[in-house]
C-alpha cells in the first residue's frame, strides 16, 4: 500500500452546494474510512469507474466506508447544477456529492485528473491513490485493508455507457475540438477562431483525423453551429464513439449519424437509434456509435438540422 508521504486528507472546503446528503466536515467524517472520488459528468473514464464506486460504497458502507464524490467541471456547461443533478439520478449515485465549482477542494488535494480516487483511513491519511480507469481488484482490497474487513470483492458488470472499453481495439484518443487543446482539423480551405466560418469536408479523412461541414465557430473549448444542416465528420478506430454535446436552445436540435456514409444499423449508440436518428436535449456525453461485429476504422458524420449545436470532444472505447 502506498502511504502517501502521511499527507493528511484536505477539509472539503470552499463546496458551492452539496447534494444527495448535508455538507460533511471533519465531525461527520472522523473514524471513518474515506473514499474521495474527483469527477465530471461527461467523463467517458468517470462513467466506466463509477459502477465499481457505486458498488463499493453500497458494499462496504455498514463497514464504516462514506464516499465522498467531488464533482468538479472540465467544460463551462458543467457548472449547472441541473446537469449534475441528472447524472446522479442517472446513475443510481446514492453517497454524498460535493459540488466543485471554483476548484477549491481540486486544488486542496493537488489533483489534476479525472476520474481519481483517493483512499483516506480512519485517522484522516491518504494511504493510497488511483488516477484514471482500472486496478479495481487492488482499491478494493486497499478499501477492505483500510476497514480491516475481508471477503469475496464485489462482482460488478457495466453495461451501457457504463461498459469497458475494448482495449484491444482502442486505437484513437480523445480528441477535443476547441483549439484551446484541439488539433487534426482537416479543412482545405484552412480555419479561423472566435469568428464564423464556412467548412467542407474532404474526400477523405486520415485515421484520427476530424473535419466540419458547413459554418461553424471554432471557440476555445468548443465549435458552434452558426447555422442549419452542418455536420461533423470523423475517422475513428475503436468499438464506441462518443460525443460531448451541448446547446443554449430551448427547443432540441435533431441529428443524424452516419457509419461509412450509410445508417449505423446494429451499430447504432446508445443515443441514436438504427437510423442513425437522434436529438440533442441537454449537455452531457452522447454516445453515437457502439460496433457491432467486428471492430474496424470507421468514418463518423454527425449532422445537424439546426442550429446552436456545441460540440466539445469526441472519446472512445
Amino acid at each position: 500500500m502506498n502511504v502517501f508521504e502521511r499527507l493528511h486528507m484536505p477539509p472539503l472546503r470552499g463546496a458551492t452546494k452539496w447534494l444527495v446528503s448535508e455538507p460533511l466536515g471533519p465531525a461527520e467524517l472522523r473514524g471513518h474510512v474515506v473514499l474521495v472520488n474527483f469527477w465530471t459528468f461527461t467523463c467517458i473514464n468517470w462513467l466506466r469507474q463509477e459502477p465499481y464506486v457505486r458498488a463499493w460504497s453500497q458494499a462496504y458502507r455498514d463497514d464504516g466506508l462514506i464516499v465522498v464524490g467531488v464533482h468538479t467541471p472540465e467544460f463551462s456547461f458543467e457548472h449547472q447544477t441541473e446537469g449534475i443533478r441528472k447524472a446522479i439520478e442517472e446513475r443510481g449515485i446514492d453517497y454524498p456529492v460535493v459540488v466543485d465549482n471554483d476548484y477549491a477542494i481540486w486544488t486542496a488535494f493537488d489533483n489534476h485528473y479525472w476520474p481519481a480516487l483517493y483512499f483516506v483511513d480512519a485517522e484522516g491519511v491518504i494511504r493510497h491513490h488511483q488516477f484514471g480507469e482500472g486496478r479495481y481488484e487492488e482499491c478494493e482490497r486497499v478499501i477492505q485493508e483500510l476497514l480491516g474487513v475481508e471477503r469475496e470483492l464485489v462482482s460488478v458488470e457495466g453495461v451501457g455507457v457504463e461498459a469497458e472499453a475494448d482495449w484491444e481495439h482502442l486505437r484513437t484518443p480523445e480528441t477535443y475540438l476547441g483549439y484551446g487543446r484541439g488539433s487534426g482539423l482537416a479543412s482545405a480551405n484552412g480555419h479561423a477562431f472566435d469568428e464564423p466560418r464556412l467548412y467542407e469536408l474532404p474526400d477523405r479523412l486520415r485515421s484520427n483525423g476530424w473535419a466540419l461541414a458547413g459554418e461553424w465557430t471554432i471557440g476555445r473549448e468548443k465549435i458552434v453551429l452558426e447555422h442549419t444542416d452542418g455536420s461533423i465528420a470523423c475517422r475513428f478506430d475503436a468499438r464506441d464513439a462518443h460525443l460531448v454535446l451541448s446547446t443554449e436552445r430551448r427547443e432540441p436540435i435533431p441529428f443524424r449519424v452516419l457509419l461509412d456514409g450509410e445508417a449505423p444499423g446494429r451499430s447504432h449508440g446508445g443515443d441514436v437509434d438504427e437510423a442513425g436518428e437522434g436529438v440533442l436535449r441537454e449537455g452531457r456525453m452522447y454516445q453515437l456509435v457502439r460496433q457491432h461485429g467486428t471492430i474496424r476504422e470507421r468514418t463518423l458524420e454527425i449532422a445537424f438540422r439546426e442550429s446552436g449545436a456545441e460540440a466539445y470532444a469526441f472519446t472512445f472505447g
